[in-house]
């Protein structure tokens, strides 16, 4: 009966969001818990929202994570988690967010923007390696199951991470598990692993423990970022070559940290989203024909 209830959640949730997108109206934002994230903290308020000089938006005081959700019209098969940064503090939204995620579904890549619980936030309890990478488990193991219950499971589910969700992105990739088979929550009996993963100007991480079991991973920076992001990024590309996985970095001269993806970018650098699209492609996880 459970699994059963998942399907029609699932069924009539995604026929709702396929309508929406269709009819321009606004993308649906599902929380990755129905009843609370365990170990949320009591009263924490709700969600504060930012408007930069800019007009960019910047969340905070996330208790309740969730998932936006961007289906496009013809699916390749294909699932990315967009995790912003933010320096665990805050999340930016639009141009490491919400413009990703429509320019991946404009592309035939399913695309769900992640609301994270923030570690460095004032007065925070919660951690990055605990409940912030529980939230992106948490997420990886929703959509898998919403493939399952549309009978897709061959589906592939990757993460794109900026900065903090970078960080977050790669620690996905090295502590993954395969699910509690034995829980009452059908989505917890998920894998959590990612099939690949995108990580962009990513936060530093000691010891990511990469061996050969790790996912394929497309890397990204700009050559002015700062010297332990690029001496991260770089590490973390010699070790994966070193362990045989499959990757590929990608430097920007004369660029710095936090481009994401804004209509103000100028140069090679407006190239990166479809040099991603083009990886996965190359990689086999979406059909090289695929329009």
């Amino acid at each position: 009966m459970r699994f059963q209830a998942l399907v029609a959640t699932f069924s009539v949730l995604f026929g709702m969001q396929q309508a929406g997108a269709a009819g321009g109206a606004q993308p649906e934002k599902i929380p990755l818990w129905a009843e609370g994230a365990p170990g949320a903290m009591a009263g924490g308020g709700e969600e504060t929202v930012r408007i930069t000089g800019q007009g960019e938006h910047v969340v905070s005081n996330v208790h309740n994570p969730s998932l936006t959700v961007y289906l496009p019209r013809k699916h390749t098969g294909v699932s990315v988690i967009v995790v912003p940064g933010g320096g665990h503090r805050e999340l930016w939204t639009d141009h490491e967010g919400h413009n990703v995620a429509r320019f991946l579904s404009e592309r035939g890549i399913a695309a769900y923007v992640l609301r994270y619980r923030l570690a460095r936030a004032p007065n925070s309890k919660y951690t990055i390696d605990g409940d912030a990478l529980n939230d992106l488990k948490r997420a990886i193991r929703i959509v898998r199951a919403r493939l399952s219950a549309h009978s897709q499971p061959s589906g592939k589910i990757g993460v794109m991470g900026f900065s903090a969700g970078g960080q977050l992105a790669l620690l996905s990739a090295t502590r993954s598990d395969p699910g509690d088979k034995r829980s009452a929550d059908f989505i917890e009996g998920m894998s959590s692993r990612p099939d690949f993963a995108a990580l962009v100007y990513p936060g530093t991480w000691p010891d990511p423990a990469i061996t050969g079991e790790t996912p394929p991973m497309w890397l990204l920076c700009g050559s002015d970022d700062r010297p332990e992001v690029l001496a991260g990024l770089t590490s973390i590309y010699l070790q994966l070559r070193g362990a045989k996985v499959p990757a590929e970095l990608h430097l920007y001269d004369g660029v710095p940290h936090g481009f994401g993806l804004r209509a103000t970018n100028r140069g090679p650098v407006t190239q990166w989203p479809q040099q991603f699209v083009d990886w996965l492609k190359v990689s086999k996880f979406i059909a090289e024909d695929t329009k």
